[in-house]
């Protein structure tokens, strides 16, 4: 009888401790659901941070450098971003429909983009070369296709944008 109830309490406790983390969608900052900048999924090209303009890479007042990037299927804006080696990357991430995730080739980075919320993470790419992303999250139809890529350059050969200006690679 012991093991029963055991055997039950068991079951319940994992299915209650599944759904809460299906509701609050733990991999997600948890204070983007309460404080912050939340983009409307549907007006990110027309105002805003996210707005196409505005996408890519920059460098901020600071000499920081962040990329902005919108997930929507089945594609990332911008399609590809040269970064510099060794030096740390503020990502700031968001989607206009569905959930997606940017997976880094060679990597352990990913970064979770939910419609509405900003992800934020800060990336260091440690050598030379070109970083695949696919989306790590099925979405629809043309998941498949859906990529974007990092170029990581030596610090020597990169060129920062200039303040306002936005930065991408060219398309291969």
């Amino acid at each position: 009888m012991r093991s029963k109830i055991g055997l039950v309490l068991g079951i319940l406790a994992f299915l209650a401790v599944f759904l809460l983390m299906r509701y609050y969608e733990f991999d997600l900052p948890v204070w983007n659901y309460f404080f912050g900048y939340r983009p409307d999924p549907l007006s990110l090209h027309l105002s805003g941070e996210f707005v196409e303009s505005n996408l890519g890479l920059t460098q901020e007042t600071d000499g920081s450098l962040t990329a902005r990037l919108v997930a929507q299927q089945f594609l990332f804006v911008p399609q590809c971003i040269e970064v510099p080696v060794g030096v740390p990357i503020r990502f700031r991430v968001t989607s206009a429909d569905v959930v997606h995730v940017l997976f880094f080739a060679g990597t352990t980075y990913r970064i979770r983009a939910a419609p509405g919320y900003v992800s934020e993470s800060r990336l260091q790419f440690p050598h030379v070369g070109t970083f695949s992303i696919p989306c790590h999250e099925f979405c629809g139809g043309g998941h498949y296709a859906m990529r974007s890529r990092v170029l990581a350059v030596p610090k020597e050969q990169f060129h920062p944008p200039q303040s306002g200006e936005r930065s991408a690679c060219a398309p291969h």
